[in-house]
């Protein structure tokens, strides 16, 4: 069965997962846990990592099922057909979303330019060129991701 990316109304992601649960769809709804501040008082919140979208698996047959949800608006297309997303890919945001928010990276004196490998945390075995060396942190590129990471100095 293949995984599909679907659109929904802003602020449904859990309700449409939970729903589609419900009639026994598999649904993956990557949520983050963030402190938000009010006025009177600080909050654990879940809120979704991909805002209006989540991932379903299904047959390609059963893919008008989605539709049977309120707050379901339509599937993401990629050159003309529903994007699929790969097994791989959701197992790595799983992967990411099971790290602890800080870990501790061993780190040895590195200079601009060094290419290393991440030895723990979310990104481990990835490969990196430092970018900066500041006085509390380093800056990162991640290459085959396409990103850039700063990891923070802690004193020992």
């Amino acid at each position: 069965m293949n995984w599909y990316v679907v659109y929904t109304k802003p602020k449904w992601e859990k309700k449409v997962a939970e729903r589609l649960n419900e009639i026994g769809v598999v649904t993956f709804c990557p949520l983050l846990t963030k402190i938000s501040q009010w006025s009177d008082r600080k909050k654990k919140i879940s809120v979704p990592l991909f805002n209006s979208y989540i991932f379903v698996q299904l047959e390609d047959l059963q893919r008008h099922r989605i539709f049977e949800v309120t707050g379901a608006i339509r599937y993401l297309f990629w050159l003309g057909k529903p994007a699929v997303v790969k097994d791989s890919e959701i197992e790595a945001i799983k992967k990411w979303l099971s790290v602890p928010d800080t870990y501790d990276v061993l780190v040895d004196q590195w200079k601009k330019g060094d290419k290393i490998v991440m030895e723990s945390g979310p990104f481990l075995s990835q490969s990196a060129v430092i970018q900066e060396v500041k006085k509390n942190h380093y800056i990162l590129i991640l290459e085959s991701l396409g990103c850039i990471l700063r990891v923070n100095k802690k004193e020992v």
